[in-house]
């Protein structure tokens, strides 16, 4: 598609980045958060849940493996980008000294390393001590029997020995590459009877097991030790003849944002995103991590390699890399985990004779995930759609779909039978290119169309389309969703799927899909909410009619639940709201860069976070439209959140819930989020956060939290089915 057309899809030039957009009003900074700082006070809420003593303790385990992975990746999109922009403002302003980049770099650095001392303290003095009480021992090698030692060196020998491979710097031997995210021992060694230090670097090999089992279970009792430990304490056998003088542990983290032209249309975008693939790992390293108290020679010579300030190193208390505590975190040990949730089966839709598409055409129907299930729902939908004799054509759009998805083998199968397959694959996808490249090929073999989106725009919608041949003539089904069509993080993220074929809305949808497969120069959308070209203008068309309804005094009402808020345009709109005396109530699970409460700009605007055993990953609008009564108001479902990228740079669609059933699903879903004083963190005037704590006096509802309340709900409508 030539930039001209891609152009006349967006109906407008494409906005530059948040940083460089001014606001209206000067006076409306007051209202204004630094959205990477807002990004860390997100995480340190992920944090909390490892801490709260409330939870189950495998599961907190899980969350500091969670905050771990979270400020990895805040390290290689946020601090990488900002590392760049640090170093150009210095070659552009020809200065010495701090410039504001490196300013907000070290306000950043303050905030994160009391948040890594919590994390340690949580590990080492809570629940270190919690596990061993429940008989799972996570030693130290002084700690070790000596026939624990004896199974340690065996296992050493017989597993880690032949996968080491130790790589040394000298004159003979450059500096070994370092592959983003490794941790390695870094030893320092010297031949005997001389004083020159030597450098060798040993990788901890990511295929083993981290935390290593050292007997099998016996009386429900098991011990680990470190692989790293374990190295460490075998290390004469990696260097014989050679005096081991010390050792550190280490781990690197390398920038992510490669930067790539991908507006020359002699490339294609796969080419385009494999080399991107190929740079980014040898892009700059951002942060160097170190074990307590390391060799002081290890550290300069890392650094010097690395070419890093003292600003990007952080000297770790506790563990380096807490992702390796995923397999103990999913011990299943039921005192110390949640309590088991398996997802119900919409009922128009349990037993094994019922037609998804029967049921569609009977009705639009809503999902909810995980409460409901995603298999009996979103991927049977597909995988009815590839036996089904009378579809004829089947199209999806893939953002992330995971390892081994059914979605994909679905989509194969149907392009097998000859039925028209079309599937948009975003290969830019943050950290899921490869896997998307991967199943862009294997459709490709069998002959399905394979698009790869246009230039310019990541393609983040989520939807998919049905046609099939009935009786009364072609008829379209569709889907339209919050979530990435990804089984695993179904059953871990909250989201939302319409299943229609109300003709309005699926004749949208293809037109959304000829725009995305073909050359459609002005797509037209009845119904959908479509970005770039027209969600932006009706979301603030629909906050100026709430603003002109207050004003005449009517009921008035915005409710917007997203992922993150820090689009300029729509945080404006809402200042203007509450200005005008509308109530906006947002329920943001990350940053948001609009601040709440503040005196002449935001006090009529709440920002409460939800976080707990779900992520919440559901994006829902509600605007009152004029009445008191909630049903009559106006819901809209998708892939949109208010951020600049969504709506200005990404395709995405979002659709109105216009079935009174749906409608009273909704507002229950967002009463709860609204209740909520379990499980809800809500924003001070200074963008800080505080967490509610329930009294005995509030509702079952405040006390239990979002997350439980939903899955009680849940539960409770199959008993009522039942009866």
């Amino acid at each position: 598609m030539t930039q001209e057309i891609t152009d006349r899809l967006i109906g407008q030039n494409l906005k530059s980045s948040p940083a460089e957009i001014e606001w209206t009003d000067p006076s409306w900074r007051d209202a204004y958060s630094d959205r990477d700082l807002g990004w860390l006070q997100f995480n340190s809420r992920v944090l909390h849940e490892a801490l709260d003593s409330r939870n189950a303790a495998l599961e907190r385990l899980k969350f500091l493996a969670i905050f771990t992975s979270n400020l990895d990746e805040f390290f290689m999109k946020r601090i990488g980008l900002l590392r760049t922009r640090s170093q150009a403002e210095r070659l552009k302003n020809k200065v010495i000294g701090p410039v504001p980049v490196q300013q907000r770099l070290q306000e950043m650095r303050q905030v994160i390393i009391p948040m890594l001392n919590q994390q340690a303290a949580c590990f080492q003095k809570e629940l270190v001590p919690i596990l061993a009480e429940n008989n799972i021992f996570l030693l130290q090698w002084d700690e070790l029997s000596e026939t624990q030692r004896d199974k340690a060196n065996s296992y050493f020998n017989r597993n880690v020995y032949p996968a080491l491979t130790p790589l040394a710097l000298d004159p003979g031997h450059p500096f070994p590459y370092m592959s983003n995210l490794s941790t390695s021992l870094g030893f320092v060694l010297r031949f005997p009877d001389t004083e020159e230090n030597l450098f060798t670097r040993v990788k901890v090999p990511n295929i083993l097991p981290y935390w290593v089992q050292l007997d099998p279970e016996i009386d429900d009792s098991r011990s680990y030790i470190r692989l790293s430990d374990l190295i460490h304490h075998n290390a004469e056998k990696l260097f014989p003849g050679m005096t081991i003088v010390d050792s550190t542990l280490f781990r690197i983290t390398r920038n992510s944002e490669v930067e790539i032209e991908d507006d020359d249309e002699s490339e294609s975008i796969r080419t385009i995103v494999a080399e991107e693939l190929r740079q980014r790992r040898f892009e700059p390293v951002v942060r160097l991590e170190l074990s307590e108290d390391p060799d002081p020679w290890v550290r300069s010579l890392l650094m010097h390699q690395f070419d890093l300030s003292e600003d990007d190193v952080y000297e770790i208390p506790g563990e380096l890399d807490y992702s390796g505590m995923w397999p103990l975190a999913s011990l299943n040990i039921k005192e110390l985990r949640d309590e088991p949730w398996n997802p119900i089966v919409p009922a128009d839709l349990a037993g094994d004779e019922a037609d998804i598409f029967s049921v569609i055409k009977a009705g639009d129907f809503l999902v909810h995930h995980p409460y409901e299930s995603f298999d009996a729902s979103v991927e049977q939908f597909i995988r009815s759609a590839a036996k089904d004799p009378k579809v004829i054509a089947i199209k999806m759009t893939v953002y992330r779909v995971g390892d081994d998805t059914p979605f994909v083998q679905s989509l194969i199968r149907a392009a097998e039978t000859g039925k028209q397959v079309a599937c948009l694959i975003e290969l830019k996808a943050r950290f899921d290119e490869e896997r998307n490249l991967h199943w862009a090929k294997e459709l490709e073999k069998i002959g399905a169309h394979v698009v790869y989106g246009l230039l310019g725009l990541k393609t983040h919608t989520k939807i998919a389309l049905v046609v099939r041949q009935e009786s009364d003539g072609i008829r379209c089904y569709a889907h339209i969703g919050t979530g990435n069509y990804h089984v695993k993080t179904a059953r871990l993220y909250t989201d939302l799927g319409l299943f229609t074929c109300d003709p309005t809305l699926t004749d949208d949808v293809v037109n959304l899909f000829h725009a995305l497969t073909g050359r459609s120069r002005e797509p037209h959308f009845n119904k959908l909410l479509v970005a770039p070209t027209n969600m932006r203008e009706k979301f603030l068309a629909m906050i100026r009619r709430e603003i002109e309804n207050h004003q005449a005094g009517k009921p008035a009402l915005i409710i917007a639940k997203v992922n993150q808020l820090e689009d300029p345009e729509m945080c404006q709109a809402i200042i203007a709201a509450s200005q005008a005396g509308v109530r906006v109530e947002c329920i943001v699970r990350g940053f948001s860069c609009l601040r709440a409460g503040v005196p002449g700009l935001t006090e009529n605007v709440t920002i409460r976070s939800i976080i707990g055993r779900f992520l919440e990953h559901s994006r829902v609008y509600y605007f009152a439209n004029g009445s008191d009564n909630p049903l009559e108001g106006e819901f809209y479902i998708g892939s949109a959140d208010w951020m600049q990228r969504n709506l200005s740079n990404r395709v995405e669609a979002v659709t109105p819930i216009e079935l009174h059933s749906h409608k009273e699903r909704l507002w229950e879903i967002l009463d709860v989020l609204l209740k909520d004083r379990r499980q809800a963190w809500v924003m001070q005037p200074d963008g800080s956060y505080e967490q509610f704590v329930p009294t005995d006096e509030d509702s079952d509802i405040a006390r239990l939290g979002t997350h439980r309340t939903l899955m009680l709900l849940a539960q409770q409508r199959v008993k009522e089915r039942i009866k």
